[in-house]
């Protein structure tokens, strides 16, 4: 029974260290990061190719994708049903996934329906003798139920419910609630302001008693309350969208900002820079993409790709989304 055990410690700490480092960086070992190894990273990466090539910085912006992800308070503003599905090609076998389908509710509301999937695959597990036994896996999920109401046509609030989904290894778990709140004022035609409050009672809640019976004990991992506020501004003079937030997450004060300008009514080019942080504590990402629009009849299909460079990673992320949407 010992042997087993040990066999299962083992394997559980690779899975542990591993997931640690779906977001590789050498930060967590850095004292003055006090974001390093905190539970819900994965959450954290952004949703899809166009949020996340702009810096994830989009929580002012109504936009044809209607991702509730940012700010639960867009969806009222989205003007068509739109279907979205991306996927993400990352270094260190590690995978993300996203899917949403947004509409918008007569006569001042709309909802929105979302998927994050992220994990880490092929993890060697290894016995106290040093030894392989097998092969694992994990899988963190997200599902958001979002909705959003105008209470005037130029300010809505919207809440987003999310059920948070860990297998982390075999018989340990997790499955909680959280929540986001979101307000979306929009100035003018050019300038919109966002309010978001996010991972509100979000956490992980770990129960080892399957496993080690007697031995195990119950763990909660809480995610760090996020406190964001965002911008957008798309100046008449010249046809861009220039986006920018501010967040204070638990108790670090974080900057990112994003720009997108079309060129053309097929094609969209741009850019963007996350997690800048004030005390320099961590490298930011910066990343770069564009979208190809080609309607056909009532579908409106948009090709989104992005590229993300990771600062602590051996290489950097492909990110490929593609948006649908139905007059």
């Amino acid at each position: 029974m010992s042997g087993r055990l040990s066999t299962y410690s083992g394997a559980l700490a690779i899975v542990l260290i591993a997931t640690s480092c779906l977001i590789p960086s050498d930060a967590s070992a850095q004292n003055n990061y006090d974001l390093g190894g905190l539970a819900g990273s994965a959450m954290r990466m952004g949703f899809g190719a166009r949020g996340i090539t702009m810096g994830n910085s989009i929580g002012a912006m109504t936009n044809d994708d209607g991702l509730s992800y940012y700010n639960p308070a867009v969806v009222p503003f989205q003007v068509e049903r739109t279907a979205y599905v991306s996927t993400g090609f990352l270094p260190m076998d590690r995978s993300l996934n996203f899917l949403s389908y947004t509409q918008s509710l007569k006569p001042a509301g709309g909802f929105s329906l979302a998927i994050i999937n992220a994990g880490v695959s092929k993890l060697e597990g290894r016995n106290s003798d040093g030894l392989q036994t097998e092969t694992y896996s994990t899988s963190e999920n997200e599902f958001l139920f979002s909705f959003g109401t105008k209470l005037r046509p130029d300010f809505a609030i919207g809440v987003s419910a999310k059920i948070l989904y860990y297998s982390l290894f075999e018989g340990v778990t997790s499955t909680t609630v959280g929540f986001d709140i979101g307000v979306l004022y929009a100035l003018n035609e050019e300038l919109a302001f966002g309010l978001v409050v996010g991972d509100i009672n979000s956490k992980y809640k770990w129960d080892t008693s399957l496993l080690y019976g007697r031995d195990g004990n119950t763990t909660i991992e809480h995610f760090p309350l996020r406190r964001r506020l965002a911008v957008c501004y798309s100046p008449a003079f010249f046809k861009s969208r220039l986006s920018g937030e501010l967040e204070w997450i638990g108790s670090t004060w974080l900057s990112r900002g994003g720009v997108e300008i079309p060129l053309h009514g097929n094609l969209t080019i741009r850019g963007g820079i996350d997690q800048i942080a004030f005390n320099g504590s961590i490298s930011a990402k910066p990343s770069v993409g564009f979208s190809l629009q080609a309607p056909v009849a009532a579908w409106k299909p948009v090709l989104t790709y992005g590229f993300v460079f990771e600062p602590y990673s051996p290489g950097g992320i492909h990110m490929l989304s593609l948006t649908v949407g139905f007059e």
